[in-house]
């Protein structure tokens, strides 16, 4: 159905495109499917998979998700060039259910400057793009770029000559974050006013955070008749990022008195998708974070505690069930055995092949006879490191000397691409040393821009999770490590960075991408 219509609400996830522009963020092509799997089981309507001819590696991503995903449409961005949509309808040709979505800016500001066009000709170039972009498929996406600082009287041309030309579905991008809720709600009631055709074409919004307001305007969208939204797992997404996929399915759900409107995701997954775009990303989630955080549903008041106790309702809108934050079952310890271990993994979302869990499961017994208490957030932080098993640069083992003494020294092996390669390094630090023997052992000219160390859990046994981001020729990376040796944590973390710089070197976005 169309416009106004009905009350389904088409979730679109974007994680895998606008998510992956976050600097720092990158997926490789089994990272994606795996995302894709886990979206297409979560019920998403609609996977953007990403933007076929920024690179090889994005149209072999968009192509072998188009191969696997069998219930969710999925969906490859296009300017509004013919050779981006040709390249596009070449990516999702496997596709049992493709969409080409294209788009070009719309805005004063942008035609002006970006574009360096006037009105006429980008309202010409809109018609030639979704018409070209039809006569590979039904199902055509367009978008006005900078939509929320375009004129009326020109964003109402160009939606009603996009839906003319042959797309279903008119999504209005907030592309930097400017509107209100109040605002972007007016703008979607207006071309539902003013847009004679209107009622032919699907309206949906994208919206971005830079404000703190894409789910409050996502959900304003909504309330003035938008019936798609475009969002991204744990609001992944460049700059402050996009509405978050968890927030406005919640919403909906939660608040259904005042938003009578239903989505098709399954919320019992939420969960087991947001540990894994953090873990694949190196986007940690902040504790305080809505629906998906470490605090979500936790209560440390007295007077809260008290409350919960009594009845959850107290203080809790939601239960941690419905977003697939189970209560554990399975304490583990030295003692559990594979099956166990297996077991818990599933609890807490995670699949691994034979191989990762062979590793997975020699590490947990390692950290076992470390710890007393092995905490799920334990496991999630080992776990995160077997999720990369493309990696070309693995960690085998490191010796550090440290001390107010010195010299700090770092002995390390690392498997490079097969070979096991060693070396023995000093430094300003057992850090600094540690770094520098990988930077011998794989020479790069990549820089340090973040060196963070946080606890996973509590006590002094507890494991560290360090971040590294690495930036080279304007190439940002996000690299996370755990152990409970806060230098092996590092390496493993540097050499996770590493591996994500070498994937990023094959991929260069071309210019003018967002919407």
């Amino acid at each position: 159905m169309t416009g106004t219509d009905s009350n389904q609400i088409l979730i679109f996830d974007t994680t895998m495109r606008d998510g992956e522009q976050s600097p720092g963020a990158s997926m490789n092509l089994e990272e994606k499917l795996r995302l894709a799997e886990v979206l297409e089981e979560m019920g998403v309507d609609v996977i953007e998979a990403g933007f076929p001819i920024a690179s090889n590696g994005d149209f072999e991503a968009v192509h072998e998700i188009a191969q696997v995903v069998k219930k969710s449409v999925v969906c490859g961005l296009a300017r509004a060039g013919r050779k981006d949509i040709d390249r596009a309808a070449e990516a999702l040709k496997p596709a049992e259910r493709m969409r080409i979505h294209t788009f070009l800016s719309t805005s004063p500001l942008h035609m002006k400057y970006k574009l360096q066009m006037e009105s006429e000709a980008v309202h010409e170039a809109v018609v030639d793009s979704v018409t070209y972009a039809r006569s590979f498929t039904d199902d055509v996406e367009w978008s006005p770029e900078d939509g929320t600082r375009t004129e009326h009287d020109f964003l109402c041309r160009c939606v009603e000559s996009a839906i003319k030309a042959g797309a279903t579905t008119i999504n209005i991008p907030d592309t930097v974050g400017y509107a209100i809720p109040e605002e972007f709600g007016a703008l979607i009631r207006m071309l539902f006013d003013r847009v004679p055709n209107i009622d032919k074409a699907r309206i949906s919004t994208h919206c971005h955070n830079d404000l703190g307001l894409a789910v409050a305007n996502s959900l304003a969208g909504v309330a003035n008749g938008a019936r798609q939204v475009e969002c991204t797992i744990n609001g992944l997404g460049e700059r402050a990022g996009n509405a978050a996929l968890e927030e406005i399915v919640m919403a909906l759900r939660t608040r259904n008195d005042l938003m009578p409107f239903v989505t098709g995701v399954q919320s019992e997954n939420i969960t087991k998708a947001s540990r894994l775009v953090a873990a694949i990303t190196g986007f940690t989630v902040q504790p305080n974070k809505a629906i998906v955080g470490a605090n979500a549903f936790a209560h440390e008041a007295g007077i809260h505690q008290d409350g919960v106790l009594k009845h959850a309702g107290t203080y809790e809108i939601m239960t941690p069930e419905s977003v697939g934050l189970n209560k554990s079952n399975l304490v583990m310890g030295k003692h559990s055995g594979r099956h166990a271990f297996r077991e818990k993994l599933r609890e807490l979302g995670f699949e691994l092949g034979d191989n990762a869990l062979n590793d997975a499961f020699r590490r947990f017994k390692d950290l076992a006879d470390k710890k007393k208490d092995v905490f799920d957030e334990d496991i999630i932080a080992l776990v995160d490191d077997e999720l990369r098993a493309d990696d070309r640069i693995r960690f085998v083992s490191l010796y550090v000397v440290a001390g107010s003494r010195g010299p700090q020294t770092a002995e390390l092996e690392l498997d490079v691409e097969g070979e096991i390669k060693s070396t023995k390094s000093t430094g300003d630090g057992p850090v600094d040393a540690t770094f520098n023997a990988i930077k011998e052992l794989v020479p790069h000219d990549a820089n340090l821009q973040l060196y963070q160390v946080h606890a996973v859990t509590e006590g002094t046994d507890a494991q560290a999770e360090v971040t590294v981001r690495l930036e080279e020729a304007g190439k940002t990376v996000n690299g996370q490590g755990a152990d409970t040796d806060t230098l092996v944590a590092s390496a493993r973390a540097y050499v996770n960075a590493l591996n994500k710089l070498m994937v990023k070197r094959e991929r260069t976005a071309p210019v003018a991408l967002s919407a």
